[in-house]
């Protein structure tokens, strides 16, 4: 979805007993001015079932809407946030705004029971929090859940997990919509990230961490990230941590949560986003440069992972 000369119309739903942090990421990226980007932005619209009524949040306070459903009617992009009882139905309002908008879908945390409960993710991959992962899918046999991934585009419905993920969500969807390039700067502005590795699908992988004294694995880790264009083996990784294979297998997977192996592919596959949003390079060279073995094979990974192609990966963030 690109965006157009006017400002993208956004409305986020709020409803009594919500949690502040999502509705304050969804505020942060999208309601406030940008000046520094020099073109239209994001216009964002509060609203829920009781406008002008209070609602008491989560923490001790209250927010009140300006409008009420009738909003999301004139919304480019709706974004649920997490609601409170996963157990409930959406408010019939919102239910009727959702299933027959034109809109882009959003949902952040357990916002995806909204849309579940709407009838809008049936037929659809999505994800939530793993929390409430099991139970999405319970509930709506007809959604196939993934709750291995930060969210899921399904071009006009995404969907978040955790309420952190709302950071990632709402970025991926100014990258999706203005290009890389002003994605970075805001969250240069909100001091983040761009994206967290995986790229479009973003997988849920263990960060890097800062190597200290007797670390061998986030030591190995650091030093592998510094070569990824070289052939790298588990026997070389195991070697800089200065342990036996096995022992260093086992060590990285219970602290990385993966095999060393998995984990290197990933890093490799994020270091190629930023080659694929830059022009001039192709496939086959970007292959090479982060590491594998062949273009094949890169593609093959990078399928499995973000369930796309690094050629249409390329061409929904450049336009090429």
């Amino acid at each position: 979805m690109k965006i157009s000369s006017r400002p993208h119309r956004v409305a986020v739903w709020t409803y009594e007993g919500m949690t502040p942090f999502e509705f304050g990421v969804v505020v942060e990226v999208f309601g406030l001015p940008r000046p520094e980007i020099g073109g239209p932005w994001y216009s964002l619209d509060v609203c829920s079932a009781t406008p002008g009524q209070p609602m008491r949040a989560v923490g001790g306070f209250a927010l009140t809407a300006d409008h009420g459903p009738e909003v999301l009617a004139a919304a480019d992009t709706i974004i649920i946030p997490g609601v409170p009882d996963v157990r409930a139905d959406p408010h019939p309002a919102l239910v009727a705004a959702l299933r027959t908008t034109k809109a882009r879908l959003v949902s952040i945390c357990s916002g995806a029971f909204a849309l579940a409960g709407a009838g809008v993710l049936d037929g659809r991959r999505a994800t939530t929090h793993w929390r409430y992962a099991d139970l999405l899918a319970r509930r709506y046999p007809q959604v196939t859940v993934d709750p291995g991934v930060l969210y899921v585009d399904e071009d006009d419905v995404i969907t978040g997990a955790g309420s952190a993920a709302g950071l990632d969500v709402c970025l991926y969807i100014v990258r999706k919509d203005h290009g890389a390039k002003l994605a970075n700067t805001v969250a240069r502005r909100l001091v983040i990230p761009p994206h967290r590795e995986g790229g479009q699908a973003q997988f849920i992988e263990s960060a890097v961490p800062e190597p200290g004294p007797g670390d061998p694995i986030a030591a190995s880790m650091a030093w592998a990230l510094g070569r990824l264009s070289s052939p790298l083996t588990l026997a070389d990784m195991a070697r800089v941590a200065c342990l036996a294979p096995r022992t260093y297998q086992r060590q990285f997977a219970a602290r990385a949560g993966t095999s060393p192996i998995r984990w290197l592919i990933a890093q490799r596959i994020t270091a190629s986003l930023p080659l694929l949003e830059s022009p001039g390079l192709g496939v086959e060279e970007i292959a090479a440069m982060v590491g594998f073995e062949s273009p094949v094979t890169y593609r093959h990974h990078f399928t499995r992972a973000l369930r796309t192609s690094p050629s249409a990966y390329r061409r929904a963030f450049t336009g090429t």
